[in-house]
């Protein structure tokens, strides 16, 4: 099942080309890379399957159902329901608990029974292995407590796919180590993933196709 599908497409922003003849695909439970340098295009790329950018040429372009190119600005919300997102700076709301963070994805995304969203909460901070209070606020969490929680947070409405950019950038490689091996559980359970990243190591100890964006292309690498 094809979860991601793009064919000859180009993705520009301002009328300039930032990458042109992506072919890409995604099945339900691959996991896939993207390296580059920075302002090779990886972000740009995100956010066309995100649905931030609509492509300026394409044959196709479907995300879970969804057709990017004709997408309508109501539908982008039910899009981004099915992706959780990851970020290299967590992007947790300070000034609100651990409990509130995820809390308020609930709220926002439609959750209203108190019981079903503190369940909700309860398996994805089991699925992420967090121990700490949830009552904590994320400046008193390391950064491996931080990174968890987004992978928390990102898995609260149980997404078709989950998307990470730079999921280690910020972490030391003893965290970075603990973060590989939640991401190997959570596609071995059949969570589809692309991850973006720097990171050789993550790549190394995962399983995946690699693919590269250099010079206006995004492309196929074999994995060393």
């Amino acid at each position: 099942m094809k979860l991601v599908e793009i064919i000859n497409t180009d993705l520009s922003i301002n009328g300039v080309d930032i990458i042109t003849n992506v072919n890409f695909d995604l099945n339900k439970g691959d996991m896939k890379f993207l390296i580059g340098k920075t302002g090779s295009g990886k972000t740009t790329f995100i956010n066309s399957i995100f649905g931030n950018l609509k492509p300026s040429k394409s044959d196709f372009f479907n995300v879970l159902n969804f057709d990017i190119t004709n997408l309508n600005n109501s539908d982008i919300p039910f899009l981004r329901r099915k992706i959780g997102f990851v970020f290299q700076d967590f992007k947790l709301l300070p000034d609100r608990s651990i409990f509130n963070n995820l809390k308020f994805v609930l709220d926002a995304t439609g959750w209203s029974e108190i019981d079903k969203i503190n369940n909700q909460i309860d398996r994805v901070l089991k699925l992420v292995g967090f121990t700490s209070a949830i009552s904590k606020f994320p400046d008193e969490l390391s950064g491996g407590e931080q990174q968890r929680i987004a992978i928390a947070r990102s898995m609260l409405n149980n997404p078709d796919l989950i998307i990470a950019d730079e999921p280690t950038g910020n972490l030391d490689p003893e965290t970075s180590s603990e973060i590989i091996s939640l991401f190997k559980k959570l596609n071995s359970m059949g969570t589809s993933m692309i991850i973006a990243t720097h990171d050789y190591n993550l790549i190394l100890k995962l399983d995946g196709q690699v693919y590269k964006c250099e010079d206006g292309s995004i492309f196929k690498v074999k994995r060393k």
